[in-house]
């Protein structure tokens, strides 16, 4: 980390001037609730120690000036009245930050930006969520704003509805902005209420194994497993006028009613009703240290997701399979919306070299594919960096 901030730091003193913040902003994993977001339920996501790193000032103009360091580009643009967005895209993660926050009532004039990370891009570890908090919360310090928690990531989550036209859920934004070293965060989708549960165990690792496919299938197929919770909930209503969501659902009250569903409506619902319970339930065993519980219901979760929500594919399936039988591994399942993407795993720290040589060797054997290991650990949420984690050589601020 230390010498991506360093690059980030140089970066910036060669395309501007004057004295800058630092700014750290996580990526995020999911530990359990999959598809409940969208159903008004439960997740317990966890900031990651692979970051997005932003050094931005204040630069006295109407222009946003930002370079991004992987693509080496270098992008200026008028943000004095109408933002419009850019063909370049990257730019309008930020861009739209600043256009959501002016439609929140808070103003903000131009500024210089250098930003760069080691967040796994494509690994469903919302680097863009990162992006957006980071420069958030930077603009916010530079700009004296009192922004609440919730609102935070609403703007940050409008910025990537809106502006970027990508319709993701608020988890992501919300706990890279909020999440907290040693701890999960379940978060409530409906209220957006949150509390931390202990995440402390230094003998063990969070690892993603990374498929390296990329289904376009996951678009449209997302958009029918949420018709069909819907359809599920329509006819519920029926039964009990009080239910707003699946969020308000019990089991038993669900499988009263089977008849009345569809077939693979009931089985989407009964996923989504099953894994907000398991939410909560995992959320306990975290509180009781009980790690062992905690693994069995990744997969549980996972098994609902291959045969119940139907998200899951052979690669995925396969991953979970191999680490079920690898020894030190407490849990596993696919992580994010499904049809490719990686699976997480929670894995002993002294199991680890031999638990990714397993994997790598037995996927390859499989598959014919490598497969991506990622490993990490659970961080804080999105903050200033001080001169306590870096030799800076430019002012920063608490």
């Amino acid at each position: 980390m230390k010498q991506l901030i360093k690059e980030i730091q140089s970066e910036f003193q060669n395309h501007f001037t004057g004295n800058y913040l630092l700014v750290n902003s996580p990526g995020r994993v999911n530990l359990i609730g999959e598809h409940t977001d969208y159903n008004e339920g439960f997740v317990l996501p966890a900031a990651v120690d692979k970051s997005i790193v932003l050094a931005i000032s204040a630069n006295d103009t109407q222009t946003a000036r930002i370079y991004a360091t992987d693509k080496e580009q270098l992008y200026k643009a008028d943000i004095s009245s109408e933002i419009k967005k850019s063909d370049k895209e990257w730019p309008n993660y930020l861009l739209g930050v600043v256009d959501q926050l002016r439609k929140h009532g808070y103003e903000v004039g131009g500024f210089d930006c250098v930003f760069g990370g080691n967040v796994p891009i494509g690994a469903g570890m919302s680097s863009s969520a990162a992006l957006e908090g980071g420069v958030l919360f930077g603009l916010a310090q530079l700009y004296d704003l009192e922004i609440p928690p919730a609102e935070m990531a609403q703007i940050a989550q409008k910025a990537e509805n809106e502006f970027v036209g990508v319709q993701c859920g608020i988890m992501d934004q919300f706990v890279s902005l909020n999440g907290k070293e040693g701890y999960a965060l379940k978060l409530d989708c409906r209220s957006l209420e949150y509390e931390f549960y202990p995440f402390k165990r230094d003998d063990i690792r969070i690892v993603l194994c990374d498929t390296g496919v990329r289904r376009e299938l996951a678009s449209s197929e997302y958009n029918v497993r949420r018709s069909q919770c819907e359809k599920g909930v329509s006819v519920l209503q029926n039964f009990d006028p009080d239910i707003q969501s699946l969020r308000d659902v019990e089991l038993e009250f669900l499988l009263a009613h089977e008849s009345d569903l569809d077939e693979t409506v009931f089985r989407r619902c009964k996923f989504v009703v099953e894994e907000n319970k398991r939410v909560l339930q995992a959320c306990n065993d975290l509180d009781k240290n009980d790690i062992l519980s905690f693994g069995q219901r990744m997969y549980q979760s996972h098994a609902g997701l291959r045969y119940e929500y139907e998200v899951s594919c052979d690669e995925l399936d396969a991953l979970v399979d191999i680490a079920w039988k690898i020894e030190g591994v407490f849990g596993c399942r696919m992580m994010g919306g499904g049809f490719g993407g990686c699976t997480i795993n929670l894995v002993k720290e002294q199991n680890l070299d031999h638990f990714i040589s397993e994997v790598s060797e037995q996927y390859l054997e499989k598959l014919g594919q490598k497969v991506k290991i990622y490993q990490m650990k659970v961080a804080g949420g999105t903050h200033l960096i001080h001169n306590s984690e870096v030799s800076i050589n430019a002012q920063t601020s608490s």
